[in-house]
Order: C-alpha cells, then structure tokens, then sequence
C-alpha cells in the first residue's frame, strides 16, 4: 500500500514488511526498527503475515519538541556521519527495545500513562540520538546544512506539489543550485524532485475518489494534472489497477485503506 510516511518509528514484532522508497527497499523483520526523518512517499508491503501469526508492529511519531530538547542535551555519536537517506533500518538493541516494552505496558495502566507515557518516549528518542541513527535522528531538527535544505525542498512540494514547478524554481526557493538541489534531494529520498512530487499528486487524488466520492478525471485535474489520460496511465502504474477498480477494490476491502 502507498503512503507518506511522517517523521516516525517503526519497530516490528511479528511478521515482516518490505518498504519501497524509490529504487531503494528496506525489509522490516522481529526486532528490526526504522527510522523516517522527513515526510516521505514510499509503498509499504507485508510479506509474512498468517491469521495464527498476523503482521505486528509499533510506530511512533517523533515529537520534534521533545527530540529537540533531547538533541540538545545528548553528546554526538563518535561514529562516521550516516548516510542522508531519510529513511532506514536497522536491528533495536536491548535498551530500544526494554524501552519500547515499557511504553506499551502502560497502555494497560491508563493512570500512569499521562506521567510515565512521556518518560519512556523520551528514552526511546534518547536511544536513538545515542546509537547508529544519531546523526540521521538530528536531521530532524537541524536548521543548517545542504540536509536541512532539502527538508525544506521537501516540506515546499508537499504544501505545493499541486501546482506546476521547475527545478530552477524549487532551488531558489531553498537556496541551492539546481544541480546541487537535484543531487542532495536523490540522496535523502531515492528519488527527483518531479518524481517526489508525482507521487504525492497519485496519492492525493486516490485520496479524493476514496473520500469525496469523485471520478478520475476530476481527481486528476484537482492535484494537477492537465491530462486524464496520462493520469489513468501513472495512476495504473503506481498502484498495479485503473482507477476505477482500485477504488471498487479498497471500498470492498476497507482495511486495506489503511497503511500500517
């Protein structure tokens, strides 16, 4: 299932998932976590799953005040900077994971979670500025550097991508060169800018017909498009069926609907 996956985590318990985040594909597996640091269209599968044994996993959206602070506060890794790619995984050590269980312990204490809910969610965001992902982690956060600018490229299209735009354009709105722009964006989203934004026109229109109850060519002319056809064409291929019968299939199928 296509989605954007926010600034978040993701830890598996059961079952396994593959993400496609352009060329690039991340398996999730028992005990295995992700990492999402910036908004990012990217097409989730889950590839063991049984009725016995289903697909289980926790997510958790990062609160940036709160990693903010911790930023601040917890010494940089010695290690090698991490790659820009605003998305990974990785195998949870023994701390991540004793954190994570305390946090969903509490969801049978609802009297405590007020108090110690935030507590234990600090420690799993401590864990993570403390480990492998540091320096992904403080991406988030960070205001300066070509990273933090492509955050913002990011952050642009998703408030804009509606709208027709060149790269020259989006470059100059955060301050790059084109080439530099088109260098880093592919380097933290496995994809072009145009591509990013395709996406998002996709996802945003199958939106539309699953909610509004609207036909394909209006979906397609409202995030965009200035072709029906070509619309039918990219929508059929980002998500395998017609318009049409994408939408009959998810509306007989309502769990599907929803990206986990």
């Amino acid at each position: 299932m296509p989605n954007v996956y926010r600034p978040q985590l993701c830890l598996v318990a059961q079952g396994r998932k593959e993400v496609m985040l352009g060329d690039r594909v991340f398996t999730y597996a028992p005990g295995r976590y992700g990492v999402v640091t910036y908004d990012l269209p990217a097409t989730g599968h889950v590839v063991e799953a049984t009725p016995d044994k289903p697909y289980l996993c926790l997510y958790l959206d990062f609160d940036p005040l709160m990693l903010g602070d911790l930023a601040q506060r917890v010494p940089r890794s010695p290690e090698a900077p991490s790659a820009p790619i605003g998305k990974t995984v990785s195998d949870a050590g023994a701390g991540l994971l004793d954190a994570v269980l305390r946090l969903l312990r509490l969801l049978d204490d609802p009297a405590a979670l007020p108090v110690l809910g935030p507590l234990a969610e600090q420690e799993i965001l401590y864990r993570l500025l403390a480990g492998l992902d540091g320096a992904r982690m403080r991406h988030i956060t960070s205001s300066q550097g070509r990273v933090a600018q492509v955050g913002r490229a990011i952050a642009w299209i998703g408030q804009n991508f509606r709208e027709r735009f060149s790269i020259e354009r989006l470059a100059g709105e955060v301050g790059m060169s084109p080439s530099s722009l088109h260098e880093h964006f592919r380097a933290v989203t496995a994809m072009t800018p145009l591509q990013f934004q395709k996406q998002l026109r996709l996802q945003d229109a199958r939106s539309l017909m699953l909610v509004q109850d609207i036909d394909a060519t209006t979906a397609a002319f409202r995030v965009g498009y200035e072709s029906a056809s070509q619309f039918s064409r990219e929508y059929r291929r980002h998500f395998g069926e017609p318009p049409a019968r994408d939408i009959a299939r998810l509306r007989a199928s309502p769990g599907l609907a929803v990206v986990a």
